[in-house]
């Protein structure tokens, strides 16, 4: 059998009869009483779940409004000692991914960003020698130009 290849048009003949629905009643009837049992399981359950937070929520109030001239601050030290570790955690990270690119940057392994780098040190130097010979043009300009009187 020759190799077909196949051109991927809009209507080919592959497309269309991929797209057909051999459903039958009884079989969309099963599907849907399958999604509407699990629905309303699901619909119970987080009823359940709200009925259950509002109730702990009752019961756990006077306990905090005892508790939070503790608890308000011990959070707020809790949150700070979180964040600093965190922060100090992700100083670390972008430290040693600094000291990865540089490495791979000068072992010559060509990381990500590299060119852009590289392109910036060009414009740059080139900035600099222009700034040099205006520099030097002005400076044989300034000397052409004094008559030696001084101030």
């Amino acid at each position: 059998m020759p190799d077909q290849t196949r051109t991927g048009t809009y209507g080919s003949s592959y497309d269309t009869n991929v797209n057909v629905n051999h459903d039958t009643p009884s079989r969309q009837t099963i599907k849907f009483l399958t999604a509407a049992t699990i629905g309303v399981s699901l619909m119970l359950l987080s009823g359940l779940v709200l009925t259950g937070t509002a109730i702990g929520l009752i019961i756990a109030t006077p306990l905090l409004v005892l508790f939070s001239p503790i608890l308000v601050p011990a959070a707020f030290v809790l949150f700070l000692a979180a964040s600093g570790f965190l922060f100090s955690g992700g100083c670390g990270v972008a430290a040693v991914a600094a000291l990865s690119w540089i490495y791979n940057y000068v072992a010559g392994k060509h990381p990500v960003g590299a060119d852009k780098l590289d392109y910036a040190r060009g414009v740059i130097s080139d900035k600099a020698r222009d700034v040099k010979d205006r520099a030097k043009d002005y400076a044989s300009y300034g000397q052409g130009t004094t008559t030696g009187s001084t101030y």
